[in-house]
């Protein structure tokens, strides 16, 4: 009787587990998320892709400036090397901003690290905007270099948000939310920047004007949303706030387990202050964990999208389209990778992180090799270039299915709660590292091999994919404790040495420690020196 009535209470437990995750959308959960991505990682993504439209109409606004002071024009080489700074600094500054979020978010929250970087945001607009004006270059490269900064800062703080305020049952679709606003931006960019909105000599600076009314957006609503109720609750020890934020975002009253679940973690962690990144590498029970970040941001960046968007506008005149026509056709792209980033949110809770990330870099290896194929014999094949088409948006598409966008979810599903700044400044450092490092060499890599370049970024999607075969547990639905014993066998430690290895500050007794956490955290105070 009881092996007949299993299966029927199975089918219960799992009826209730897909009700339960549908409720944790809750209204605060969605405008958080929303209201986050919209205000960062959207002007990530347009500031990546605004500058393409205009580069004509900005390269004459510096010949002209540099003609008014100097009596004379610029000659070809300084032109290029000051719309090349202008372009590449926008990673220098990401990379200032990667540093300093650890001591930002640690100080100030989660939540009100995102208020606060809008002030670099409106900051970045106004230079650039106003540069035109003002007959000032200057301007506009200061501009990218602050917009490089919010956007080096928003990238680490929103995922450790988005990681911290979701359930573990949604917590693959919320985090995809960073990718997907990602690739709305890149697309909004290349919409304003048509003709007949801003694309125009005398409307450009409209362009890095409009990156106010995001910034703008989210100051105005985001500061009437909760904190990360994690980081209220390990960090600030404040029980009744974390309580608080933990019933809007879930929108229930009963969060008792949750509040458990982060008391578990809590236990271990209490004596602990804030991991620094020297501390962090040498942590020998998230040595992997480590090493899958860096492999997953290196690919990231370094999985050759870059090529793809230097090589459309070509591929398109060969395929025949009308040059006045190509504008609109490069809209496709972004169509696709906000679509393919749409895919991937919806389908990561079902399919998993490791089959996309997996699957999006072995996808990218074919497409690279038919595409170098087609690249190649275009010359003699009519039919080639719109291969050469297929295979461009097919690659962007496998990007952003699992590549665009996990990379960012994993580094908060690997870390707990004071190593979390420590890893995404890792994180944050390898990837503006490696956006540098391919806007340097690319057009070397390029004049060197031509259209074979394509076959140094399959490599590199292949190593990714292999790497990640091996070694990338499946992290669906489990929590810090789960994936660490998932990597605590490579770690070559037992679930004991990894708290000791995390937490080698002296302890007190269990017991006392629990009556003196729970006091604190009741009455909401914050010790000081412990994090």
């Amino acid at each position: 009787m009881d092996g007949a009535a299993r299966p029927e209470a199975d089918s219960l437990v799992l009826r209730a587990a897909g009700g339960a995750a549908a409720a944790n959308w809750s209204g605060s959960l969605i405008v958080a998320s929303l209201t986050g991505a919209f205000g960062s990682s959207f002007l990530y993504g347009y500031n990546l892709s605004v500058v393409n439209a205009p580069a004509g109409y900005i390269k004459k606004f510096y010949n002209e400036t540099w003609e008014r002071r100097y009596g004379f024009s610029v000659d070809e080489g300084t032109l290029t090397l000051l719309w090349s700074i202008t372009v590449s600094i926008f990673a220098i500054g990401g990379l200032v901003g990667a540093i300093i979020v650890t001591p930002i978010v640690k100080f100030f929250g989660r939540k009100c690290t995102l208020v606060l970087n809008n002030v670099f945001a409106v900051t970045a607009a106004l230079l650039m905007s106003l540069s035109s004006l003002a007959g000032s270059f200057e301007m506009l490269i200061l501009g990218r270099i602050i917009m490089g900064i919010d956007a080096g800062i928003s990238l680490s703080a929103l995922p450790m948000y988005l990681s911290e305020i979701s359930p573990k049952q949604i917590r693959g679709s919320l985090g995809q939310v960073t990718a997907i606003f990602i690739c709305i931006g890149v697309f909004t960019g290349q919409v304003l920047g048509l003709p007949e909105i801003f694309g125009q000599e005398s409307r450009w600076p409209f362009l890095f004007g409009a990156i106010i009314v995001p910034s703008l957006i989210q100051a105005v609503i985001l500061p009437f949303l909760p904190e990360s109720p994690r980081y209220l609750l390990l960090e600030k020890h404040n029980r009744s706030q974390a309580e608080k934020a933990f019933q809007r975002f879930l929108g229930k009253d009963d969060v008792s387990q949750e509040i458990e679940e982060v008391l578990a973690e809590s236990r271990v962690q209490r004596n602990t202050k804030l991991v620094s990144i020297v501390q962090l590498l040498r942590t020998r029970a998230v040595r992997w964990q480590i090493v899958t970040v860096v492999v997953t941001m290196g690919c990231y960046q370094l999985c050759g999208l870059n090529a793809i968007w230097y090589y459309t506008n070509n591929i398109f005149s060969e395929s025949g389209i009308k040059h006045e026509t190509i504008p609109y056709v490069t809209l496709s792209t972004g169509a696709v990778e906000t679509l393919a980033a749409v895919f991937s949110g919806l389908v990561i809770e079902r399919l998993g992180r490791r089959p996309l990330l997996i699957g999006g870099f072995g996808l990218m290896v074919v497409f690279f090799a038919v595409l170098t194929v087609s690249l190649t014999l275009q010359n003699s094949v009519h039919w080639l270039p719109y291969l050469s088409i297929f295979c461009i948006l097919a690659i962007i598409a496998s990007f952003c299915i699992g590549p665009g966008g996990i990379p960012f979810v994993l580094t908060g599903e690997f870390f707990q709660q004071s190593q979390r700044p420590a890893a995404f400044m890792i994180a944050g450092t390898v990837n503006w590292l490696s956006n540098f490092a391919v806007g340097l060499l690319f057009p070397f890599i390029q004049a060197g091999l031509q259209t074979y370049c394509f076959l140094v970024f399959a490599a590199i999607c292949f190593a990714g994919a292999t790497y990640l075969f091996f070694v990338l547990p499946e992290t669906k639905n489990k929590t810090f404790h789960e994936i660490s014993q998932a990597f605590a066998k490579r770690n070559k430690v037992t679930l004991e040495m990894q708290e000791m290895n995390h937490y080698p500050a002296e302890r007190k007794s269990s017991a006392e420690q629990e009556s003196n956490f729970t006091s604190s955290a009741d009455n909401g105070e914050s010790k000081k020196g412990i994090v």
